[in-house]
């Protein structure tokens, strides 16, 4: 999330979240940017297309690029099971709007993080790229990673993010 996407932190510095997993860690993005959660869909792999955007969905009559979040941060390639989901979001990329669905493990809930208890990902000891993390927030012992997506999507996928632009 950029500064505009996590814009969302009130004045007492709490933030709505959705929190879901990816392989047993738990990731959340700012409950404003989801449209909507769908049971997994039928995809159509692009062939030839780049592996965390390989796939669309037909959301609401739209087409929309299924993202693959597991291939940003190392994470083989899970299953599908009963609790996976498509997190459709939107959010501001280059200043235009665009739709994306994300692949989870699993969709836990919304709640809200507190700005006071989150801090930047530290230089050392990540298995994960820092710069593609916005803040870590510890909640109740555990970590919960918020993934900078903007970021991901534009210096982490080259040329996919100009796939994500045109549809």
């Amino acid at each position: 999330m950029t500064t505009e996407q996590s814009g969302g932190w009130d004045d007492s510095g709490h933030l709505q979240v959705l929190t879901f997993d990816m392989q047993g860690e738990t990731f959340a993005i700012e409950a404003g940017m989801v449209r909507e959660i769908l049971d997994r869909i039928p995809e159509t792999v692009v062939p030839g297309a780049p592996e965390m955007v390989g796939g669309l969905v037909n959301f609401r009559g739209r087409v929309v690029p299924l993202a693959d979040l597991h291939k940003a941060f190392g994470f083989d390639r899970t299953e599908i099971s009963m609790d996976s989901r498509i997190i459709v979001i939107e959010f501001d990329m280059h200043g235009e709007a665009t739709l994306v669905g994300l692949k989870a493990d699993k969709v836990h809930e919304v709640t809200v993080l507190e700005k006071a208890a989150t801090e930047s990902a530290p230089r050392v000891g990540m298995r994960w790229r820092q710069d593609f993390i916005h803040c870590l927030a510890k909640r109740s012992g555990d970590f919960i990673v918020v993934p900078d997506l903007e970021r991901i999507f534009t210096v982490g996928c080259g040329a996919e993010a100009t796939a994500l632009k045109q549809h």
